[in-house]
């Protein structure tokens, strides 16, 4: 068993919301039914994302996804469940550049709805963001 770095677990848990500014019936449908647009919103991030298992909006699809972290084209291969009385997407991480340095990488999104503080009754949401991890080696940075 290799020894830890002094206060730095080797799993855990990261938590961050991001405000919507828009439903989250409507965000959470992006994730649900149209993540092979995502390239399309954001191809400067995300270069592609292919079925390898199952159909686009079944539970249990396994999805490849190409992408650029830091200047440097990456893949993720995960296998996604969706809770869709929670309005909730889970990523399981199975193989990819990222599984090189974590032995659990699982991402979650929960898509929250909050009412409009102008009182004019438009739901805008929060986007709850979970990253569980397990890191393979205790110098893995976070």
């Amino acid at each position: 068993m290799a020894a830890k770095t002094a206060g730095e677990p080797m799993s855990g848990k990261l938590e961050a919301e991001v405000e919507l500014h828009c439903s989250p019936a409507k965000f959470y449908d992006v994730f649900r039914n149209t993540a092979h647009h995502m390239p399309n919103h954001s191809p400067t991030h995300i270069q592609a994302v292919q079925v390898h298992e199952g159909d686009w909006d079944c539970h249990d699809t396994v999805k490849f996804w190409i992408y650029t972290c830091e200047g440097k084209l990456e893949v993720f291969k995960e296998r996604v469940e969706y809770d869709d009385a929670k309005r909730t997407v889970k990523l399981n991480g199975l193989e990819g550049d990222v599984m090189k340095l974590y032995k659990v990488y699982n991402v979650i999104y929960e898509f929250v709805a909050k009412e409009d503080d102008n009182g004019e009754g438009k739901q805008q949401g929060v986007a709850k963001l979970t990253i569980e991890y397990e890191k393979l080696k205790p110098d893995v940075p976070l």
